[in-house]
This record gives structure tokens, sequence and C-alpha cells, in this order.
């Protein structure tokens, strides 16, 4: 799959080839949903905790005698129904983290990025460097790039690339991600995909 390859400018400069066998790999859309539940459960925390009628303090005596007054029975003031009483079919702590083989993983990525090329919202730049680590320089750049689009900026390396990445921090419609971190949330999430020649290897490099 052939691509045009753009500086920052947004001129054409040059063409390259995707890798076919992970730009133009088959689309799975289970996969791709699974994999994105996954991601978004591994991240809840499951600190959540209510207490229950034996957690709560209190309610240790009988409110009335069982029989003669007329009412229902009740043997705690902590029951569900009393002002103060413990909570029934509320959350507790647990565990949410899901399992999925890394084969899964990685072929939902690759269903993702085909996805994107497949809609031309790849965009491939020869180098991925700014003149000044300012938010106005890389919005400019990200203009001309992908116009009024959402981006995922992928950097192959980070330290390389602190300038582009300082500026985007304040972009609310930008994100950089180190390519080796590439996810299937992120993925699906920003409109298009802002891609160096560098960081196409790094991802061949484990999704290949």
């Amino acid at each position: 799959m052939k691509i045009d390859v753009r500086n920052m400018k947004g001129e054409i400069v040059s063409e390259v080839e995707l890798p076919e066998a992970i730009f133009a790999a088959p689309i799975y859309v289970d996969l791709m949903h699974q994999a994105y539940i996954r991601q978004m459960a591994n991240a809840r925390l499951g600190t959540h905790e209510t207490k229950v009628r034996h957690d709560v303090a209190g309610g240790g005596r009988k409110p009335f005698k069982q029989k003669g007054t007329g009412r229902a029975r009740q043997g705690s003031t902590r029951a569900a129904q009393w002002k103060g009483g413990g909570r029934v079919h509320t959350p507790h702590m647990r565990d949410y983290t899901q399992d999925m083989p890394k084969k899964m993983r990685r072929a939902a990525l690759r269903s993702a990025l085909s996805v994107k090329a497949g809609d031309s919202q790849i965009v491939v730049v020869d180098e991925l460097v700014i003149a000044q680590p300012k938010t106005r320089v890389m919005v400019e750049a990200l203009n001309k790039l992908v116009g009024e689009s959402t981006a995922l900026v992928l950097v192959p390396d980070r330290e390389a690339s602190a300038d582009v990445i300082r500026a985007t921090r304040n972009i609310p419609d930008a994100k950089t991600l180190n390519a080796n971190y590439l996810n299937i949330r992120d993925l699906l999430r920003f409109d298009k995909v802002v891609l160096p020649l560098a960081a196409i290897e790094t991802i061949s490099s484990y999704l290949g």
C-alpha cells in the first residue's frame, strides 16, 4: 500500500510503501471491540466499597418487641429499610482485569490500523520536528497535516521528540504517544494518525 509522505508544512515530498500485513490486514470488528472493552476494564481501580448491614455501627438492640405493637417485626435498626442502615446490592471491591492473548491484541491493533489506512486517516510525515517547543507552532503544523480533525501523533522516541511532546501537551484535540505503546483505545478515539517514517519501523518490529 503506497501512501504520500508529507513534511511538517503539509507538502508532499515522496511516497512510502506501508506493510500490507499491518495496514491492509483483515478487519475483525469483534476483536477490536473485545480489546477495547479489555483496556477500559483494566483501567478501573475497583476500589469502590459500601457498607452492608453488618458493617455499619450500632443496631445491636431490637427496636421494639416482637408482638403486640401492630407493626411489622424488626430485629435491627441497621437493616436496609432503616435510616442509617446498611446498603443492599451495592458495589464492593473487586478486580475488573480481563485477560486477552497477545496474538489477539496485536490482531486487533492491525485491524484498527487497517481501518484507518482504508479510510485515508493515516498521515505519514518524513520527520517530526518543529522549530520551537511552542503550542502555537504545533497547532499550525497539525492544521496543515490534518485540518480540523483530532490527531494521534506517534513518536518513535520520547527523548528525541521531547519538543513535539511538550508542544502538543496543551492541545485538547491531539495527543502524543510512543509508538511502542500503541493501543486500541487511542486508535479508535482520534480521527487521524500522524505517523513519522521512523515510527513505521517501530510498529513493524512488533506487529509485522
